[in-house]
């Protein structure tokens, strides 16, 4: 049953992240990759701020939301992915700025999640 709680969360995740790519698009810096990594940092704040005590997200929730839903939507593999390529092609300023606005955006984003959850 495990397995289905993450597959079904993994499969909303996609298409969360899937759609974002697809309202924010792309530029000089891959914003749909860093709106996704940091409003999926949010999420992981917040719900884990809400539920990390409850019963059910110790039984399931964590399952389908956050090794779920929330390790499908985020894109931390195509961050990685974006950032070599930028190293690979010279593209130095965008490179550091690209790791830079992610790592410091997630983790704000990921404290701000806890702070307004408690």
């Amino acid at each position: 049953m495990s397995f289905l709680y993450v597959a079904c969360g993994v499969a909303l995740g996609a298409c969360l992240r899937y759609a974002i790519a697809l309202l924010v698009g792309s530029g000089s810096l891959p914003w749909a990759t860093l709106v996704t990594n940091i409003s999926g940092s949010f999420a992981i704040g917040v719900v884990w701020g809400l539920c990390a005590e409850q019963e059910w997200f110790n039984a399931w929730g964590r399952l389908f939301l956050v090794v779920g839903l929330l390790g499908g939507f985020t894109t931390f593999s195509a961050f990685s992915l974006e950032a070599i390529k930028f190293l690979e092609d010279g593209r130095l300023l965008p490179l550091v700025t690209y790791l830079v606005s992610t790592i410091t955006g997630c983790l704000l984003a990921v404290w701000l999640g806890l702070r307004m959850s408690q």
